[in-house]
């Protein structure tokens, strides 16, 4: 709507001229600057499980994986933006062959990941190597040495998260190559997971670990036991059961910049609708449920992805008597929090 301004004709006529000098006053046929609620062009938009196993097949097929950072993924695009799947994150579906190396780099973004599919790929991250499996939760920090090589006898599949659209808004993106296609290995591979693989203790002296965790991969296994231990209490009445993955060394999110999620959908369980600022995008790790999104319902099952815009209304519910539900769930509510423009109302 054209905001009513008594001055406009003068406004008007002067704008040719202060254009000139790279200058401009407020118009009345501008977008408005501020508006009374989020208005995100970013669309609810649901991936469906059978057209990503297709398409990954195509890509398996014909596409390479080459050096100089160049993946072999699906990137998931939202509709309603110019680029990436939310206003700040995208997220992508890498395939890999066995014995195939995604070979080291680093750059700004922070990166994460999440096994949908497969076990037995090396992960290698400033020197620490992890073998990943389905399920498993596993973090490239900004400015990271990362590589991967698959080291079984199946593809490999799993989920890319990346702050870019973030970073390429700020303007503040860099990227550097390795010299070689992997990293060294340091002594010890995993310790990240000997300081802090019991969940309860840490180290005393555990030096310099940047903004993201210190922690290199988090375990399916302990993820799950720990939401299970959880749904014995009261649940969230917007998500029944849902934790959070967080930076043992300051109880925060473990990236700085998305938040990494996992939540659980007792058998039955409807929860109460909400909305908040914060992008989200939903992966269907098991069950079937369905989900409101303002006023369209979306049903969904294992392997589907789901796209909720800011401030869009939302709902959940596992439709089976029997059998839990469980996604995995990112945002970017950490940045929003850490910035203080997280605000969320309930209905």
């Amino acid at each position: 709507m054209a905001q009513v301004m008594s001055d406009a004709k003068e406004r008007a006529a002067i704008e040719k001229e202060l254009a000139a000098h790279n200058i401009a006053v407020a118009q009345p046929n501008d977008p408005p600057l501020f508006t009374t609620t989020p208005r995100s062009t970013m669309q609810p938009y649901h991936w469906r499980a059978d057209d990503i196993s297709s398409l990954l097949e195509l890509i398996g097929a014909r596409l390479k994986l080459e050096e100089g950072g160049m993946r072999r993924t699906l990137r998931l695009a939202n509709p309603g933006l110019p680029y990436g799947t939310t206003p700040t994150f995208w997220v992508s579906i890498q395939y890999i062959h066995p014995g195939e190396v995604a070979t080291a780099h680093r750059h700004a973004a922070n990166a994460m990941r999440f096994v949908m599919q497969g076990s037995g790929t090396e992960t290698t991250v400033d020197g620490e190597l992890y073998v990943m499996k389905k399920g498993d939760f596993v973090l490239t920090p900004s400015w990271t040495w990362h590589d991967h090589e698959n080291i079984s006898s199946t593809p490999m599949v799993w989920i890319d998260t990346l702050d870019i659209s973030l970073v390429r808004a700020l303007h503040a993106s860099f990227f550097e190559d390795y010299h070689a296609p992997r990293q060294p290995v340091f002594p010890y591979s995993d310790v990240s997971y000997r300081q802090y693989g019991s969940g309860l203790m840490r180290p005393i002296n555990p030096g310099p670990s940047g903004h993201a965790s210190p922690v290199l991969a988090y375990l399916w296994d302990n993820a799950v036991a720990a939401l299970e231990a959880a749904s014995t209490l009261e649940p969230d009445p917007y998500d029944d059961i849902i934790l959070e993955y967080q930076n043992p060394m300051t109880g925060g999110p473990a990236m700085p910049t998305i938040s990494a999620r996992l939540q659980m959908l007792r058998p039955g369980a409807e929860t109460k609708g909400h909305r908040h600022t914060g992008s989200v995008i939903y992966y269907v790790v098991e069950g079937e449920g369905s989900m409101m999104i303002d006023d369209k319902q979306y049903d969904w099952g294992p392997g589907d992805f789901i796209a909720l815009p800011p401030w869009a209304h939302h709902a959940h519910a596992n439709r089976s008597k029997t059998k839990r539900a469980i996604m995995f769930q990112l945002s970017d509510i950490a940045t929003l929090q850490a910035l203080g423009f997280y605000r969320e109302i309930t209905s």
